[in-house]
């Protein structure tokens, strides 16, 4: 197994920030200790002074492949992820056709093993019609079930009382959950198509994918899991009265966990001027109180992990009037950067960016062996320098579909180089794709 030395690197992990140096013997990290200089290795690499964190995980990314690769695919996404920080992802069931079955999950896992660069695992989509299908699942090797109780159509959308309560009391792993009540959109959208026919103004997708939409849903899910104690993630807080039905604390003494995305704590509803249909995420982003609430439960540990709901469309799709406009985005490149960009404004610490967004999502999902700076762990890696000021532009996006709602806008921050499971995946703008990532596995 080769070796490789990382020297002089300003380490942040555990709520430290310290310096040090670290030795990856082939997958894992061996060795963490001040002076490692003496000791030999198959590459030596100085970070002089870079921050070195553990390779971001993120939970909520929407890959598109199969059926929708014109968007996206494994291949494309996985390595903007890695450029971007990102050492391991949880995509979601919303593909084509729906991953559904364990054969569809495997079909999906089989393409990640020969082009993901970025580790990987896949979550298990929930219907009404599925749930013994879902018992089958080893929890060890999916990452969770996928529970869209809005925001979808046919079978993804799961809305119905019973068959909710027969996921919430039977399954025993983890449910994440997109909660926007359908009813109350529908009402909404017909209200405004009424009033404007098919070309509803942007600026009130918020009102139509309401605050109240959200927060019945969301309570609705807090109460089956109270129930009956099933452990429930919910994805992608848009309101601050949401943050209301989350305790603070440490991540471990919970049962009921909570999700921010990166969309939410950066934009709000005054961007849809600027910005139209290039922003038309669900839940929607909503007012800059919203944001600020969200912010306030993350700083506090209501607000558990950062995540981005990556979920690219084309600029073509994305600039269709407002109820053929598909909703979502591409940010896996550039969410670390905008965290470390909240950094600089003094909004949030570095120690804090790393335990949202790489520590408390492998606690979160029992995942094996990472999320961590630790001897014994993979070496899963990224060293950014936080003095690199760069603009994003369509020259340098990775995604796919070619465009950012963080265009024109320059970071302080540049992730120069990313370790996926001990392998130097990006280093400096290149990549090496000779390895790919590995499956993720959860201690459950």
């Amino acid at each position: 197994m080769k070796t490789t030395l990382l020297l002089n690197a300003n380490i942040v992990n555990e709520g430290r920030v310290f310096p040090g140096d670290v030795l990856i013997n082939g997958t894992f990290i061996e060795r963490i200790a001040p002076d490692l200089q003496h000791i030999s290795a198959d590459h030596i690499i100085d970070l002089n002074g870079l921050h070195l964190l553990p390779g971001v995980i993120d939970d909520q990314v929407h890959f598109r492949e199969p059926g929708l690769t014109h968007k996206a695919t494994i291949y494309t996404e996985a390595r903007a992820a890695v450029a971007g920080g990102i050492t391991s992802y949880l995509e979601m069931p919303n593909t084509m056709p729906p991953a559904f079955t364990r054969e569809l999950l495997e079909q999906k896992f089989q393409i990640a093993a020969q082009t993901s660069l970025a580790n990987y695992s896949f979550y298990i989509g929930a219907s009404n019609t599925n749930l013994e299908e879902v018992l089958r699942v080893n929890p060890r090797e999916v990452c969770g079930l996928k529970i869209f109780m809005g925001s979808s159509t046919g079978d993804l959308l799961v809305d119905d009382p019973v068959v909710l309560e027969n996921f919430f009391s039977k399954v025993p792993f983890l449910i994440a959950t997109h909660c926007e009540d359908e009813s109350t959109i529908k009402a909404n959208a017909e209200a405004y198509r009424k009033r404007y026919g098919e070309d509803v103004p942007i600026e009130y997708h918020p009102l139509i994918r309401s605050a109240e939409g959200c927060y019945r849903s969301s309570s609705f899910a807090v109460q089956l899991a109270r129930k009956y104690k099933t452990r429930l993630h919910i994805l992608h807080i848009s309101t601050a009265r949401e943050t209301e039905l989350f305790d603070a604390g440490p991540i471990e003494s919970k049962h009921i966990t909570a999700e921010a995305c990166i969309h939410h704590l950066w934009f709000c509803d005054e961007d849809y001027k600027r910005l139209g249909n290039f922003i038309k995420w669900n839940p929607a982003i909503k007012t800059a109180s919203d944001r600020e609430g969200i912010w306030k439960a993350l700083l506090d540990d209501r607000i558990d992990v950062i995540a981005t709901d990556h979920a690219p469309h084309t600029r073509e799709e994305k600039q269709q009037t407002y109820f053929k406009a598909p909703s979502g985005g591409p940010l896996v490149q550039h969410s670390l950067p905008a965290m470390l960009e909240f950094f600089h404004q003094g909004k949030i610490t570095l120690e804090k960016i790393v335990t949202k967004m790489c520590h408390n999502p492998a606690i979160l999902f029992g995942i094996e062996k990472r999320g961590y700076i630790r001897e014994g762990y993979y070496a899963d890696l990224v060293a950014v320098n936080l003095n690199d000021a760069w603009t994003v532009s369509p020259d340098n996006i990775l995604a796919k579909c070619g465009w950012s709602p963080f265009e024109g806008v320059t970071f302080r921050s540049n992730v120069w180089y990313t370790w996926v499971s001990g392998h130097l995946a990006y280093a400096r703008g290149k990549f090496d794709e000779s390895r790919k990532g590995m499956r993720l596995t959860f201690n459950r």
